[in-house]
């Protein structure tokens, strides 16, 4: 069945005109991510009009080639500028750029093209080994368990979204606040919509989320008129060759730095919310950690590009196998393509790859496809794509509105989105301002819906709150929850004696859902216990020391 259900994905995909749509979508995606403050999400974002004539499985495809393009497009302004193209290329610049400087742009870019394509093949085959049995655990999952991982999701957007907690859960709690407003989805009960007609439908998600994102940040390239007019990269297309060759023999010769970073990547864009913003900067720390020579680390070496690069393209597998498996965006790119999938009335959950498998099988070989288009398109087109970001930033932001204007009055065919749209890109403008982050909001909204239906649905079925704490699965991630809100004091006290024994208890408490398991379950609660225990009892007998 499932080489059936394959063969059938193949022949979809490498249909003529899907083809040429995912090499469209790549070379969107690569300008896209080149472009300095035109994050991936943007490029998604204007993608989503394009794709309502499509099939789903075309739409997909199309989304997959700008997913995988704008993380590896951003590089070329990191290299060459020092200006990260994307959040996700902020680690890439740190030695890409030194490179650069030295006479061997061409090298830069050839390692972290290249790396780019490496790590997302393994952020790939990861992709295809692990959704099918995250899928098959996700049938497992009642309204108690799926409220209990939304609650995680977001303590993570949360404490990882900015460097004030507060703020970050303020822009969380507001999220959640706009998802509440409009018709009730269980009771149909009307809720903050003041009598007007028109906010009883809510807002939806797509327009609030295209008004914070890109109406904010395009409002904020264009502040005053020298910063309008101003191109915004200032590099000779003509004088950049890419060495290919060079750069795939230096990325072979370390696979471990490769492998890891990539399964870094793919864990981190497993975690809601997490992305490739967080993936490439923890990659290149653990890289420089482990490496041998870390006093060479920022001064132009390979091995940070390879570790920055592999990882964020590492994130777009990650954070595909939480959306396919769970129906949980695994960042605001993936979130679009929910969005996409819902207006074909396609549903991401638990049974998706059971109901829709040839779509399913479809967008694995479309985002293996398109790191190979990618790669072509790189070697190629990189003048062509240097040559697009000598635009003057308000013919570029214009543009981008007005897509985005006419992208929002597509989905309903109602003006109210518009509004919308400008009401939100306002107060994301004025968020940005006053130093609040995005994502928390976002994904706030987006997991709003879920969060409330969910909790209704438990205590619908029973109204006992106990359930939440003694059914294994619920509260493995209520503790996680509880772990995600004490981590960021963790990391701000680290030289507290205490601190010495959060890691440690915490695996003591994680192992409890496993005791309350059944079968063999059991003994992986007690490898967590006896591993906790015997580091508690280490600290405690060498009185817990305060750390530097």
């Amino acid at each position: 069945m499932v080489l059936e259900n394959l063969g059938l994905a193949f022949a979809a995909v490498f249909e003529i005109k899907t083809v040429l749509l995912i090499f469209a979508g790549t070379f969107a995606g690569i300008v896209a991510g080149a472009i300095p403050g035109f994050t991936i999400a943007m490029a998604v974002i204007l993608t989503l009009p394009f794709t309502f004539g499509m099939t789903p499985l075309q739409g997909s495809a199309t989304m997959m080639g700008v997913f995988v393009g704008g993380y590896s497009g951003g590089l070329i302004s990191g290299t060459l500028l020092g200006i990260p193209g994307t959040p996700s290329s902020v680690a890439t610049t740190f030695d890409g750029f030194p490179m650069a400087r030295q006479g061997k742009p061409g090298l830069a870019l050839g390692v972290g093209i290249w790396s780019s394509f490496f790590g997302g093949l393994i952020g790939a085959v990861l992709l295809v080994l692990f959704a099918p049995p995250i899928a098959l655990f996700g049938l497992k999952f009642g309204p108690w368990e799926f409220f209990a991982l939304i609650a995680f999701a977001l303590t993570i957007i949360a404490s990882l979204a900015s460097e004030s907690m507060l703020k970050g859960g303020i822009a969380g709690l507001m999220g959640l606040l706009i998802a509440t407003i409009g018709d009730d989805d269980i009771t149909a009960i009307s809720r903050f919509d003041f009598g007007i007609d028109a906010i009883k439908q809510g807002f939806g998600f797509l327009p609030v989320l295209i008004g914070l994102f890109a109406f904010a940040q395009l409002m904020s390239d264009i502040e005053g008129g020298e910063k309008a007019q101003a191109s915004l990269m200032d590099v000779d297309a003509e004088s950049v060759s890419v060495e290919h060759g060079r750069a795939v023999r230096i990325i072979l010769s370390q696979p471990i730095n490769l492998i890891r970073s990539a399964c870094i990547g793919v864990f981190v864009g497993a975690l809601p919310a997490a992305g490739g913003s967080v993936s490439n900067i923890l990659s290149y720390d653990q890289a420089k950690k482990a490496s041998r020579h870390p006093e060479k680390f920022g001064t132009g070496i390979p091995d940070g590009i390879i570790a920055s690069e592999a990882a964020n393209n590492g994130t777009a597998g990650g954070a595909l196998i939480t959306m396919i498996a769970l129906g949980i965006p695994g960042d605001i790119s993936v979130a679009v393509m929910l969005g996409a999938l819902l207006i074909h009335n396609v549903i991401p959950s638990p049974t998706f790859i059971n109901d829709e498998p040839v779509l399913v099988y479809g967008i694995f070989v479309a985002f293996f496809l398109a790191h190979f288009v990618m790669i072509g398109l790189q070697a190629v087109g990189m003048r062509v794509f240097l040559k697009v970001a000598h635009l003057p930033k308000y013919i570029l932001a214009s543009s981008v509105l007005f897509f985005c204007a006419t992208g929002v009055f597509a989905l309903h065919n109602i003006t109210f989105d518009i509004w919308t749209l400008f009401w939100f890109g306002a107060l994301g403008y004025l968020m940005k301002k006053f130093g609040f982050p995005l994502a928390p909001m976002i994904l706030g909204v987006i997991l709003g819906d879920l969060a409330e239906v969910n909790l209704n649905r438990a205590y619908m079925s029973d109204p006992d709150p106990l359930l939440f704490f003694t059914r294994p699965i619920s509260l493995f991630f209520v503790i996680l929850a509880l772990m995600s809100l004490v981590f960021p004091f963790w990391q701000r006290a680290r030289h507290q004696p205490w601190t010495a024994l959060f890691l440690p208890v915490s695996a003591v408490v994680v192992s409890i859902p496993f005791w309350i398991s059944p079968g063999v379950l059991k003994l992986v609660g007690l490898a967590f216990a006896v591993v906790g225990a015997f580091l508690i009892f280490k600290q405690l007998r060498n009185g817990a020391p305060a750390r530097e």
